[in-house]
């Protein structure tokens, strides 16, 4: 649509405002349509935007939280700048908006969404943040809304912990001197495209939420979940005792060559490359240093895990039940972590051989596959040492591996089942290598039981769950198509054997026939 097109965006306004309930969701759909595509604005949405400030004005209160975040979505496509045509003209209302955030009965799906429309004014932080704090809005909802109305001071910079909201962070000294080591060591122009990602973030989760409150009712919050207390490794562990099991299916990753493990290091037979262990866990992302003995080798490797900042716990306790509602289209808690351990206890069926969880992170599931099969049989593979630094701190009795889905350091035909929860979009890109993977190491009739995401087929939804910058996804949160995963699997030689989730949710597990 163009400029001299713009009265039929006018006239699907109008009747979006009018329409039955029932087409509440289709007519809405059409007027994105007309104005709105995937983060761009419409040559129209201009000359629209006084139309869609009266139709607020004027419709019903099942419908103006969806015209709320319309607004927001277009002030949104001239991010970072604040000043553009379409962020001006939606400003311009601001006094409407304020008006219905603090009238009687709006309800906490408009408030929402109107926290998000406001969120693009910066330049009105102090009206917009008195105004709000009248009203009974969530800590994570506030924290949100004043990081949206922040700017970025170059000779402070505040950068990250922004996700799910900064409400969510405390931090310890050793944290924010992480913080500061690597904030430092920025370009100025770096500053600014992470400031400008953590705001992308803020205003994909914001919007998430908002709309889904739109569109569903009031979320369902989170209970309070304290951050537990970092733990150190530092007490030895016998790695040598603890890997013994699954020497038979481990192999080098530089050679394929079989391993064998002494507490402190883990030999190749082949062509003696040396891998750093400690605390249980096995590093095969880097080889021990030649001049290095083994316990030097183990004493370096506890050092380094001694100073990962706690991300792995915080990720338990906050980050990942806030990461299920975004992808997984689930602020009302359709799917709970009990439904999560009864697929997983239904599902997996291993045959002989050891079981791998792949992206293991900080345990939670782990555990619930140590019930299920045996921790004796169970070996856990991340490639984020943090994660497995607090998995090994719940599960002592499971070996852990520090590695990369793409290449499995595992033999051919060697483990009798493999679960990937909540971990095959962290690798994205190379999720159908992961595939063929699990299918190489698989024995035969054993299974791959996975749960990731895929995109939402309402694309105001989609582009919310894309808006998300995560270390993985710099460029924004990438998730499936479900056609694409099925592919992946047929192509790996792995059946299907059973298929659900709510929302965009993707519960699958597949077998190895031959």
């Amino acid at each position: 649509m163009n400029v001299s097109t713009a009265p039929a965006a006018l006239g699907i306004a109008d009747s979006f405002v009018r329409v039955a309930p029932d087409g509440v969701a289709d007519e809405f759909r059409t007027l994105v349509d007309a104005l709105w595509d995937d983060g761009t604005a419409d040559a129209g949405a201009l000359a629209a935007v006084p139309s869609l400030v009266a139709a607020l004005a004027e419709a019903g209160a099942d419908r103006k939280g969806h015209l709320a975040v319309l607004l927001g979505l277009l002030a949104e496509t001239e991010y970072p700048d604040l000043d553009g045509p379409l962020t001006t003209a939606v400003r311009a209302h601001l006094d409407t908006y304020l008006e219905l955030l603090t009238g009687p009965g709006v309800g906490t799906p408009l408030t929402l969404a109107l926290l998000y429309l406001l969120g693009h004014f910066p330049g009105d932080r102090d009206r917009i943040l008195a105004a709000v704090s009248g009203l009974d809005v969530e800590a994570e909802d506030l924290s949100r809304l004043d990081r949206s109305l922040s700017t970025l001071d170059l000779d402070a910079p505040d950068l990250g912990r922004v996700w799910p909201s900064p409400s969510a962070w405390t931090l310890n000294e050793d944290e924010r001197a992480f913080d500061q080591s690597w904030i430092k060591d920025l370009a100025p122009e770096q500053l600014v495209a992470n400031w400008e990602n953590d705001s992308r973030t803020v205003f994909g989760c914001t919007g998430a939420r908002a709309y889904w409150a739109v569109c569903n009712g009031d979320p369902r919050n989170l209970p309070a979940a304290p951050v537990p207390e970092r733990r150190e490794v530092t007490a030895p562990v016998a790695d040598a005792t603890l890997f013994a099991p699954h020497l038979g299916a481990l192999r080098c990753p530089a050679c394929q060559g079989s391993l064998a493990a002494h507490d402190g290091v883990a030999r190749c037979a082949d062509c003696q490359a040396r891998y750093p262990v400690a605390g249980g866990i096995l590093d095969l992302t880097a080889t021990a240093a030649d001049t290095a003995g083994d316990g030097d080798a183990a004493a370096d490797f506890l050092e380094k895990l001694s100073r990962v900042p706690s991300m792995g716990l915080f990720y338990e306790a906050v980050a990942r039940p806030a990461f299920l509602r975004v992808s997984g289209s689930d602020w009302g808690g359709a799917v709970s972590p009990a439904d999560e351990d009864r697929y997983i206890a239904e599902h997996v069926r291993p045959v002989e051989g050891p079981v791998l969880d792949l992206g293991a992170g900080a345990g939670r599931w782990t555990a619930v596959i140590a019930d299920t099969v045996g921790a004796e049989r169970l070996i856990a593979l991340d490639a984020a040492l943090p994660m497995l630094n607090v998995l090994r701190g719940r599960l002592p009795e499971v070996p852990s591996v520090l590695a990369s889905a793409a290449e499995l350091p595992f033999e051919d035909a060697s483990l009798g089942a493999v679960v990937c929860w909540n971990a095959l979009q962290a690798f994205y890109a190379d999720a159908g290598s992961a595939i063929a993977e699990v299918s190489r190491v698989l024995r035969p009739g054993g299974s791959f039981t996975l749960m990731t995401f895929r995109r939402s087929d309402d694309p105001v939804y989609r582009y919310f769950q894309t808006a998300h910058r995560f270390p993985q996804h710099q460029g924004g949160l990438q998730l499936f198509d479900l056609d694409d995963l099925k592919g992946w699997l047929a192509d790996a030689g792995l059946t299907i054997r059973a298929e659900s989730g709510p929302g965009t949710f993707v519960f699958l597990t597949a077998v190895r026939e031959h």
